[in-house]
């Protein structure tokens, strides 16, 4: 079979596609373009550096912006030693409606805190108060008896009012403070 003519067209055009493909690719990475200050014109895919100034960016990316830069040290001088009062974007905004809740929602639970200890404080007296009486019951002597699960009343013999004893006087060493 005789070969054509056009058959190193043929396989040139996807060598040729390819390589426009590539070269189309480099341009679209290159995407920001600016004269430095000796007037030589750089194409890159970074943001140029921040001393070039923005009338010297020539071309930069459609959805890209150039970062902020830095902000001018402060003036050397007088002034300098006087300390320098926060920018009034640096000071958070606080809405006074969210404040004052905050505040009433912390006396609150200050308040509840305090009726707790409270009402601990009283229970701890209630008991030193039953303690002491029980020990005092215990220790003149009379005899006690005590109820069990059947209902019978069984007489407290002196080991059992010595153990007795021994707990009131822990329960008091605990709560009478």
């Amino acid at each position: 079979m005789p070969m054509s003519s056009f058959a190193p067209v043929r396989l040139g055009v996807p060598i040729l596609a390819a390589l426009l493909a590539f070269v189309a690719a480099g341009d679209a990475q290159a995407q920001w373009k600016w004269r430095d200050r000796s007037g030589q014109i750089h194409v890159s895919d970074l943001p140029p550096p921040r001393d070039i100034a923005d009338k010297d960016v020539l071309q930069r990316p459609a959805t890209a912006s150039r970062p902020a830069p830095p902000p001018a040290p402060a003036p050397e001088g007088d002034d300098a030693a006087a300390p320098a009062a926060p920018p009034a974007e640096a000071k958070p905004r606080v809405d006074p409606e969210l404040e004052a809740r905050r505040k009433a929602a912390e006396q609150e639970q200050l308040a509840r805190q305090k009726q707790e200890e409270a009402r601990l404080a009283q229970q701890r007296a209630e008991n030193c108060d039953r303690a002491r009486a029980h020990l005092r019951q215990l220790e003149s002597g009379m005899r006690m008896a005590r109820v069990n699960d059947k209902g019978e009343r069984i007489v407290i013999d002196d080991k059992e009012r010595a153990s007795e004893m021994q707990r009131a006087r822990q329960v008091i060493a605990s709560d009478c403070r």
